[in-house]
């Protein structure tokens, strides 16, 4: 890669970035910041159902392996919404720290 092949976009200086959106409610925020978390959640639960044998008279089959990724993902929204871990705080913290240019 040669120097007259990067965009000349890449090369302005850090502090050119335009400011950071001031219209975005705190609710909105807060909405993202509990997805964010859902959505990590999901993920660390993932693996605690991936070695998981459903074989017995009410369990197993295809339909069932289908359906547990759909199940391990609302479990992580209903984890979120329910209070969670405290990531969903931090990352609102740190967005309205972005939010008001402190970051």
């Amino acid at each position: 890669m040669d120097a007259n092949s990067v965009s000349p976009a890449l090369l302005r200086p850090a502090g050119t970035f335009t400011a950071p959106c001031k219209d975005i409610s705190e609710a909105a925020m807060r909405k993202v910041a509990t997805d964010f978390e859902a959505s990590y959640l999901s993920q660390m639960l993932k693996p605690m159902f991936e070695g998981l044998k459903s074989d017995g008279p009410f369990g197993g089959g295809a339909g069932e392996e289908m359906w547990r990724g759909f199940l391990v993902e609302e479990m992580g929204k209903q984890t979120a919404r329910a209070g969670g871990v405290g990531l969903a705080d931090t990352v609102l913290s740190h967005m309205l720290k972005a939010q008001e240019g402190l970051v």
